[in-house]
Formats: structure tokens, C-alpha cells, sequence
């Protein structure tokens, strides 16, 4: 009776030492994403030291507000100056926070600071708006184009002439990179974006296709952030796309003049030129076109 036994329970061993080896195989096979599952993100850039708002709102200036809400994704960066001195000592950046902060949730009745990030002339970082550092927050920022978005507000006031400081510019671009670098969105490309106001540049429902990394005044009509950092968007665009580990961009290719003939050209007479109908005679403005007009 046992030896009839023998052949099932054999069978039985063989079929638990054939799932342990399959077990072995499991654990030793490596990682295959799942069916569908998407790729890992190619281009992320490390996280820059940022200051949590607590360092800056205390309890006498905050007060009881709604629940932040949020997006999907931040697929793009609107840069804005505060419009304030630039003569502050780093050490009193928190204060001077504070105050926009007062400003905006008292004059203007809004629910917290409108930009999710301010960089000072030092180059330290702060959280603005609440919600969460590393989570897609809506702003109140740009508006029309606050959704799919975020804010940093450089402390200062950067018109034409005024000096930018390297370390401000550095802290954007680390920021940038780290928050565009989320959704794998290069700072030096354009995105689409939907207007939600028809106080913006663009009629509410409109699509809308913008830089990546934007002055406030691409999407509003406005002045902001100033024509001094305006002026250097596409070094931060370029710096914050070699933090996320892109190529640098090419160089524009130089154009060659055609060697010369050798043979002599005889300009034309004063009266030959009139009767070919130059027009008035005097010289095209470099450029040309027509000059618009200064933005409000």
C-alpha cells in the first residue's frame, strides 16, 4: 500500500522543488516594468534647499484659510519680481515676505500669498503659498494662467538697468529645474496652456502655447518681472536645462561672406539710383518693422 503510495508523493516533491526553483527565478530575474506602465522620467534635476513658510509667517500675521487645491502636474513656470526695494539685507527676507503675504491676504482679500516660491537676492529659496513643496499647488499668481503652473517671485524690483544678482538667478534656475523637471518638461521648450481668464492676454478657453520657463508678462499684461530679468530668461532657461541633465544648445552656425571675384563693381550714378526708385533715399532702421510700443 505505501509503494503504491510512492509515485504521487514523488510527484508531490517534484512539484515543490520545481516552485522553489521558480521562486529562485523570480527573485533573480530582474524588474520588468508592467504592461502599460509609463518609463521613469529622464531629465530630473536635485531638489534645491528651500526655507519652509514657517520660517517666515508667525502666528500674528497668519490666519485661518480654505484647503489648497491642485493640479495634475506643473508643466510650467511664470517668473515675477515683487516690485519692492532691493536694498534689504538676506537676513530680513523673511520679514519683507511677511509683508507681501499681509498685503495680499489684507487689501487684496486673497486666501494666502499668490506665488509659490520667492528667491532673494542671496539666492535662498523660500515656500510661499501652502499646500506642499513637492505637490503641483495652484497659485494665484498669473492670472488665466495659474493651473498647470507655479510662481517664484524674485524679491526686488528688476527694470531696465538694475543689476540682477548671479546667485538669484542661480536659485531660479535650480528651482525651475526641480519643479519642471517633475513632469520631464524642458525649460527651454514652449508648452500649451488654457486660459481660464479673460483678463489675461488671451480670451478665457483659449489655448494658449507659452515658454516653458515665462515672464509673468507673456501671459498677462503687464510689465513684470521687469526688463533687467526679463533679459536673463534664456541664460536661466539654458542653466536650468543643463541641471536636469539635458545637451547644452547648439550654437547658431556661422554664415561664410563669398569670397571675393576680383572683378571691380561700379556703383550705380546719384541719378540712376532716382530713377530706379529707391523711395526717400534714407536708410532702413536696423531691424526693421515698426517699434511696438512698451507693455503696461
Amino acid at each position: 500500500m505505501l509503494l503504491g503510495c510512492l509515485p504521487g508523493l514523488l510527484a508531490v516533491g517534484a512539484l515543490v522543488v520545481c516552485a522553489r526553483g521558480a521562486d529562485r527565478a523570480a527573485v533573480s530575474r530582474p524588474d520588468r516594468p508592467a504592461a502599460g506602465a509609463r518609463p521613469p522620467l529622464g531629465h530630473r534635476a536635485a531638489r534645491p534647499r528651500i526655507v519652509p513658510r514657517s520660517a517666515w509667517l508667525d502666528r500674528v500675521t497668519g490666519h485661518t484659510q480654505p484647503p489648497p487645491r491642485y493640479d495634475d502636474k506643473v508643466v510650467a513656470v511664470f517668473l515675477h519680481h515683487t516690485d519692492s526695494p532691493n536694498d534689504y539685507a538676506c537676513a530680513d527676507a523673511p520679514r519683507i515676505i511677511r509683508g507681501l503675504y499681509a498685503g495680499q491676504t489684507g487689501a487684496r482679500h486673497w486666501d494666502d500669498i499668490g506665488y509659490n516660491f520667492l528667491v532673494d537676492r542671496c539666492g535662498t529659496v523660500y515656500e510661499g503659498r501652502a499646500g506642499g513643496i513637492d505637490r503641483p499647488v495652484t497659485g494665484a499668481h498669473t492670472q488665466g494662467f495659474n493651473h498647470r503652473t507655479a510662481g517664484i517671485a524674485a524679491l526686488g524690483t528688476f527694470t531696465a538697468g538694475v543689476p540682477v544678482p548671479r546667485a538669484m538667478t542661480d536659485a531660479i534656475a535650480a528651482l525651475a529645474a526641480w519643479k519642471l523637471g517633475l513632469a520631464d518638461i524642458d525649460p527651454r521648450g514652449r508648452v500649451r496652456l488654457v486660459s481660464s481668464s479673460g483678463q489675461s492676454r488671451y480670451k478665457a478657453g483659449a489655448g494658449a502655447t507659452l515658454p516653458a520657463l515665462a515672464g509673468h508678462d507673456a501671459g498677462f499684461p503687464t510689465s513684470c518681472p521687469g526688463e533687467a530679468l526679463t533679459a536673463r530668461l534664456p541664460a536661466i532657461r539654458e542653466r536650468a536645462a543643463l541641471l536636469q541633465g539635458r545637451p547644452p544648445t547648439a550654437p547658431p552656425r556661422k554664415t561664410h561672406s563669398p569670397r571675393p571675384t576680383g572683378r571691380t563693381t561700379v556703383a550705380p550714378s546719384a541719378s540712376a539710383s532716382a530713377s530706379a526708385g529707391s523711395g526717400t533715399g534714407r536708410a532702413e532702421p536696423a531691424g526693421g518693422g515698426k517699434r511696438h510700443g512698451k507693455e503696461p
